[in-house]
């Protein structure tokens, strides 16, 4: 890897400026893959483009990318069917009896997004597809349950207790302990860095407040305003990434709720299990507990084995109870899978910039300049914080970001303080919210693709409206850990504070963008749907 310096956040920085710029992501992804390619080669075009080729091949092929994947063809699959059949449109039907306003549908598909708290990939899948045909009947914009799906996705899984995320959180904080001799235990660290996740905290509690208050900003006042006021979930000219009614037509009449929720729940007991039969079971669990069990799993695996279930239960459903034939079914799975194409596409190009990233540098820049500074033991948190968020905001990846940062953001903290203490557990939080931050606003991120695939939302109306809510909890956790650095360390102080912030901050802004736009309090209209 060659040294180049300020110029290793080129292939970053022309994608995202090229996705905002453009609203061309894949277009903008290439040219970032490219352009690392180019400086990878010595800037040669000629082997640039080769290079940048091999890697797009080579995260396609990976192991795992294949199979997440080959797992999102089969949720297309799926949800392809449970559509065509009619499941989806008659679960929406039983559920508008009962979520008969914007309000309540906002406030369930946030409740939903916390409830399904094991995976953010799962999340996503569950909360855009069950809660898209409530939205769209009570004139919630798909700008806003895409928001509600992502922001509460990623947070909620990365502060659970049992989720695909710890497992691995756990991983990185055991292997920097052992890195530095220290005899600590890793779940006691994390669970102690919990409180420290102040981002994470404040982007599900402020879904919660816009969701019930019904107060915005930003674009996604125009958005909420527009889909109160016109009837339109998408904005003109949108470009949703899952084109359900376009590639699939009307879905048939007579649909029964059971060709939802039976293909549904196979998903999700099937992966649990899944994460359970590869994490080794029962004799996992009898040495290193529920803790261990999650470390040892492999979740592609287990999503993979979760969405083909879910595939062949709703086939045979809806074939066995002569609802669709077998070549309407078959129809059904394979322009189900067509909607996936492009949102794969963007995918495989999302991880192929994080090659061209690692192959010019720019994670490590990141971080020594970091270093570089001379720094106490309470601004540790702080700088963590900002790096990990500019790393993930420019790679699209919460997860490498962890990899990258937890190795450094520990040490260093251990380093100055000499003790594993609030300044470590901070630290350690900090490496978390600040990659679950960058990777929402980020429109290369992996999940934020997904929350827009499964919303049914155009991506980058999508990103735009949901950046402004980023930076709201970003900004309440910013001041926090610049009071922690200034000596406040307890989360029992530091917390209600944030939460004040937080308020403030929601209440200023939806009053300021109400009073610019002529939306009194930035309040939208509480739709009611009518009998």
């Amino acid at each position: 890897m060659s040294d180049f310096g300020v110029l290793s956040l080129l292939p970053p920085l022309v994608a995202i400026i090229l996705a905002i710029w453009t609203k061309r992501v894949i277009l903008a992804l290439f040219a970032g893959v490219w352009i690392g390619g180019v400086m990878a080669a010595g800037w040669n075009p000629i082997s640039g483009t080769t290079q940048s080729l091999e890697w797009i091949v080579g995260n396609a092929t990976d192991d795992w990318n294949a199979r997440i994947l080959l797992f999102d063809f089969l949720i297309g699959a799926g949800v392809g069917l449970i559509y065509k059949s009619g499941g989806a449109m008659a679960i929406g039907r039983a559920l508008t009896k009962r979520v008969r306003t914007s309000r309540a549908a906002s406030l369930m598909g946030w409740l939903l997004g916390v409830l399904v708290f094991f995976d953010d990939y799962t999340n996503t899948i569950i909360v855009g597809n069950t809660m898209r045909p409530i939205t769209d009947r009570t004139r919630v914009s798909r700008e806003m349950l895409a928001y509600i799906d992502d922001s509460t996705a990623a947070p909620v899984a990365g502060l659970a207790l049992v989720s695909t995320w710890i497992g691995y959180e756990i991983g990185l904080i055991g292997d920097a302990f052992k890195g530095l001799n220290v005899d600590y235990g890793a779940y006691t660290a994390w669970l102690s860095s919990v409180p420290y996740r102040f981002y994470s905290i404040f982007a599900i509690i402020l879904v919660f407040i816009v969701a019930y208050t019904h107060r915005h900003y930003g674009p996604m006042l125009h958005a909420e305003y527009r889909a109160r006021t016109e009837g339109k979930v998408l904005r003109d000219g949108a470009k949703p990434m899952m084109t359900t009614e376009i590639d699939l037509g009307m879905p048939k009449e007579g649909g029964n709720v059971h060709f939802f929720i039976w293909p549904i729940l196979a998903l999700v007991f099937v992966t649990l299990y899944g994460m359970w039969y590869t994490g080794g079971g029962g004799e996992t669990y009898a040495t290193d507990g529920i803790m261990g069990v999650l470390s040892n799993s492999d979740p592609a695996t287990a999503l993979l084995w979760g969405s083909f279930t879910m595939v062949v239960l709703a086939f045979a459903l809806v074939v066995g109870t002569r609802h669709m034939t077998v070549e309407e079914a078959e129809n059904a799975i394979v322009q189900g899978m067509k909607q996936m194409i492009i949102a794969n596409t963007i995918l495989v190009l999302a991880w192929s910039i994080k090659s061209a990233a690692d192959a010019v540098g720019t994670a490590p820049y990141v971080v020594d300049l970091a270093k570089s500074a001379g720094i106490t033991g309470g601004m540790v948190p702080l700088i963590v914080f900002l790096v990990a968020m500019f790393i993930s905001f420019t790679t699209g990846t919460s997860w490498g970001t962890f990899s990258i940062m937890m190795p450094i953001a520990i040490p260093l903290a251990y380093g100055v303080t000499g003790n594993v203490g609030p300044e470590v557990f901070a630290s350690i939080g900090a490496v978390f919210a600040g990659g679950i931050f960058g990777d929402h606003c980020s429109p290369i991120s992996d999940t934020t693709i997904m929350s827009s695939m499964f919303s049914g939302s155009d991506h980058i109306d999508h990103v735009s409206t949901q950046v402004p809510y980023a930076f709201t909890a970003s900004a309440a956790g910013l001041v926090l850990y610049l009071l922690f650095a200034a000596g406040i360390h307890s989360w029992v102080i530091l917390l209600p504070i944030g939460l004040v912030l937080l308020v403030g901050e929601w209440y200023f802004l939806s009053e300021w963008y109400g009073k610019k736009y002529g939306i009194p309090h930035g309040k939208v209209p509480i739709y009611v749907v009518e009998e």
